[in-house]
């Protein structure tokens, strides 16, 4: 199966499906307070290159987001169907988006995620995240793993 990932308009109806099941995920694992979505219409802002990752068919499968800090960005909404998993998409998708930093210039990325989402700790951790305390807004929560990975910069490989 093929796979194109691109940056698109997260409101659409295909890709608002694949947020809301992302949602609901994230939903059954923890309560409300340890849930840190980025809102639909604040992966619109101008500070967010949100990409889409579609198969052969033109379904979209897959999503994730750079959502631009000073300096640094935060991954966002990384997503990708059941049915779709195991394919290397996840890590096709975080390497969209680790590019996209670098074009722009950004050298740090960090993200949050749950203790439960084993599969998506282990994609971290074999793509070079390390562990690290809460940063930006996050507050210490007991179900949250903040991670952050060092870029290399534009035009050096590493």
């Amino acid at each position: 199966m093929q796979f194109s990932i691109g940056r698109e308009d997260p409101a659409t109806p295909g890709v608002i499906a694949l947020l809301e099941d992302g949602d609901a995920y994230g939903a059954s694992l923890y309560p409300a307070e340890s849930n840190h979505f980025l809102p639909l219409e604040a992966l619109r802002a101008d500070n967010v290159h949100f990409v889409v990752a579609r198969d052969d068919q033109g379904t979209a499968v897959g999503t994730g987001a750079l959502a631009m800090a000073d300096g640094w960005a935060e991954l966002k909404r990384m997503w990708v169907i059941p049915a779709a998993r195991g394919k290397g998409l996840s890590k096709a998708i975080l390497a969209e988006l680790e590019a996209r930093a670098r074009a722009v210039g950004l050298t740090l990325l960090r993200l949050e995620t749950g203790i439960a989402n084993h599969e998506a700790l282990a994609l971290y951790e074999r793509t070079g995240f390390e562990r690290r305390g809460p940063f930006g807004d996050y507050g210490e929560d007991p179900l949250s793993v903040f991670m952050e990975k060092r870029l290399a910069s534009p035009g050096h490989s590493g």
